[in-house]
C-alpha cells in the first residue's frame, strides 16, 4: 500500500456483478447520506412541530427552548458529516477499480441504496467517533490495548516482529490493522462491508497530512440528552495521520509498513478456508468479531486453518450473537427438500444456513475441542460501551471475554 492508493486487492472482489450491485448500493448510501438524514431527521421533525397547536409552536420558538434553531444547527452537524460521508464516496471509485465519481458513474450506481444501506452509512459515519477520534481512545484502549499488550508479551518489539504476519477478521474502519502495522508487525486486515472497506480505504489512504474533518457523532440522538450541546458535541479526525505514522515507524526497518498493510474485501470463512491461505500467519487476532458467527464452529475451524503449527489466538470480545433472531429456513411446501436447496448447500460464511449460540464456557471448551490450548483467559472488569456517548442518560457498557490460545502442533 502506499499513501494516497487504495486496498491493493479491493478490486478483485468486483469481477462478480452481485458484488458490483452491492458495492454500488454502499457507494449510493454514502452518496444519499445528507439528503436521508435531512428528511429523516430534521425535515420530520419540522413537520411535527407545525402540527403542534399554534400556542405550542409559540412557546417552543423562544428561548430558552428554540427547536427551529436547534434544528438549523443539527442541519449544520449533518452538513459536517455528510462531508466526510462524501469524501468516502468519491474515493471508493478508484479504490475498487469502478471508475471515478463522474456524473455517468453516480448514475450507474444511483438508486442501488436500500434503507438498510443507508443506515449502515449513518453508522460507518458515526462510527469513525469510537476508531478515529481522540475522544474515542478509552473505548479503544480497553479492547485494542489488551490485544496489542498481548502482541508485546509475545513476540517483543525488535525488527525481527516484521516478520511476524497477523490476520484481523473484521476490519472495520482500520484502526487496530493501523496499531499493529505501527508496532512493526505485517498485518492483513480482512472485512466483508464494502461500508467498512470504503471508509477504511479513505482514512487510511486518502486523508492528506493537514486535513481534519469535524464530526457530530450523536447529532441524530434526541433521546436521552441532558443537554443540546452534549447532542451537538464536535469531534475531529483523524486523531493522527495515518501516513505520516506509519512513515516514521518505518525508519530501521527492512520493510516500510506501506509494505506489511494490507485489507482483504471477502468473507472471512470463504477467504481463508482456502487451501492457499493454509498455515499462513502467525497470529490471529478477533476483537468484537466472534459473535457475527451464525455457526462460530466455522470461524473456530478456520483460524486454526490459518494459523501456522504454534500459532496464537488472540480475542477480546462480548458474545452478542448476531443471528440470535435466525429464522428457520423455510421449507417447499409441494416437497420434503427446503427451498432452493442446492442454492442453500452451497451457501457459506454468513450466509450458511443455521446457528447457535453458545456461553463464554462452552465457547472456551469448543475452542480447545477443536485443536487449541488456552493459554490465558479472563473476563475483563473494566468495562466501556462501544460507540458509547458519555454524556447520554442511559450507558451500556460490555464485560468482554479475553483469552490467548494457542494451536496445536499437527
Amino acid at each position: 500500500m502506499e499513501e494516497g492508493e487504495g486496498w491493493h486487492n479491493a478490486d478483485d472482489a468486483m469481477d462478480d456483478q452481485a458484488e458490483r450491485r452491492v458495492l454500488f448500493a454502499a457507494l449510493d448510501s454514502f452518496l444519499q447520506y445528507r439528503r436521508t438524514a435531512n428528511l429523516n431527521v430534521t425535515h420530520r421533525r419540522r413537520i411535527n412541530f407545525y402540527a403542534l397547536p399554534m400556542e405550542h409552536q409559540s412557546l417552543l420558538r423562544e428561548p430558552p427552548f428554540d427547536l427551529l434553531t436547534k434544528f438549523d444547527l443539527v442541519d449544520d452537524a449533518i452538513d459536517a458529516n455528510a462531508e466526510i460521508a462524501s469524501r468516502i464516496y468519491q474515493s471508493g471509485f478508484a479504490a475498487f477499480g469502478v471508475g471515478s465519481s463522474t456524473d455517468s458513474a453516480k448514475a450507474a450506481c444511483d438508486g442501488f441504496a436500500t434503507q438498510n444501506d443507508v443506515d449502515k452509512a449513518r453508522s460507518t459515519i458515526r462510527q469513525f467517533y469510537r476508531e478515529w477520534s481522540t475522544e474515542g481512545a478509552a473505548e479503544r484502549e480497553s479492547c485494542y490495548g489488551a490485544v496489542l499488550d498481548d502482541l508485546r508479551r509475545l513476540f517483543g518489539t525488535g525488527s525481527n516482529i516484521q516478520n511476524v504476519k497477523v490476520l484481523i477478521p473484521g476490519a472495520g474502519l482500520g484502526r487496530l490493522v493501523f496499531e499493529i502495522c505501527r508496532l512493526g508487525f505485517n498485518v492483513e486486515g480482512n472485512e466483508i462491508s464494502f461500508h467498512q472497506l470504503l471508509a477504511s480505504n479513505w482514512i487510511l489512504n486518502q486523508v492528506q497530512r493537514d486535513e481534519k474533518f469535524d464530526l457530530f457523532p450523536s447529532a441524530f440522538a434526541f433521546s436521552n440528552q441532558i443537554k443540546r450541546e452534549y447532542q451537538l458535541k464536535k469531534v475531529q479526525i483523524p486523531d493522527v495521520h495515518p501516513g505520516s505514522e506509519l512513515e516514521f515507524s518505518s525508519r530501521g526497518k527492512t520493510y516500510h509498513a506501506f509494505e506489511r498493510m494490507a485489507m482483504t474485501a471477502a468473507d472471512f470463512v470463504v477467504l481463508y478456508s482456502h487451501e492457499n491461505q493454509q498455515k499462513k500467519f502467525d497470529v490471529v487476532t478477533t476483537v468484537f468479531f466472534i459473535d457475527t458467527a451464525p455457526n462460530v464452529i466455522r470461524y473456530i475451524e478456520t483460524i486454526h486453518s490459518t494459523l501456522k503449527d504454534g500459532g496464537t489466538w488472540i480475542n477480546i470480545g462480548p458474545l452478542l450473537w448476531h443471528f440470535e433472531e435466525r429464522g428457520p429456513i423455510q421449507r417447499d411446501t409441494d416437497s420434503d427438500q427446503t427451498s432452493s436447496s442446492t442454492d442453500i448447500n452451497e451457501k457459506a460464511g454468513i450466509e450458511e444456513p443455521g446457528s447457535f449460540e453458545l456461553t463464554n464456557e462452552e465457547l472456551l471448551l469448543l475452542v480447545e475441542r477443536l485443536g487449541f490450548v488456552i493459554e490465558d483467559r479472563e473476563i475483563r472488569e473494566d468495562m466501556k460501551g462501544y460507540i458509547q456517548d458519555s454524556e447520554s442518560m442511559v450507558q451500556n457498557a460490555y464485560r468482554t471475554s479475553h483469552f490467548v490460545a494457542r494451536k496445536k502442533s499437527s
